[in-house]
């Protein structure tokens, strides 16, 4: 028998699209608590891949994440993330999207534990999730 190689389709990560809903100077974060029991705070987002669309996606999970009908605007904020391990970093580009919502009241889906309004310095003494951690480069 020979031995034959298979290609493996390995898909790249492009990018990370976070929304940013605001009210009064504070930002919708999403609770979530890890392995360990410890909650830590994120905003809703998405990794993007080649071919996609980071506000067509983005809008889709926002909707899933948060429960709110949200209109995806303009690029708020840029930064990195690394989407690697911490050994290999493989550095993206984290899109933060500014978004308008009629309602704005939050129903987050079961992977989440719940929702706090905070502002961004307020954000940034609290523990992050592993696609929050750009907040502290700003």
């Amino acid at each position: 028998m020979a031995n034959h190689r298979r290609l493996i389709e390995h898909r790249m990560m492009k990018a990370l699209a976070c929304g940013m809903l605001e009210d009064r100077g504070r930002m919708l974060f999403l609770l979530q608590k890890d392995a360990q029991g410890i909650e830590r705070i994120g905003l809703p987002c998405t990794d993007v891949y080649s071919g996609e669309s980071p506000v067509h996606k983005l809008a889709a999970e926002f909707k899933r994440q948060t429960g709110i009908d949200a209109e995806i605007c303009e690029i708020r904020m840029e930064s990195k993330h690394n989407s690697g391990s911490r050994k290999r970093k493989n550095w993206v580009p984290c899109l933060v999207f500014s978004v308008k919502a009629k309602v704005a009241k939050a129903v987050p889906s079961g992977e989440f534990s719940g929702f706090k309004w905070l502002s961004l310095d307020d954000a940034k003494k609290m523990k992050l999730g592993r696609k929050a951690e750009w907040i502290r480069r700003l």
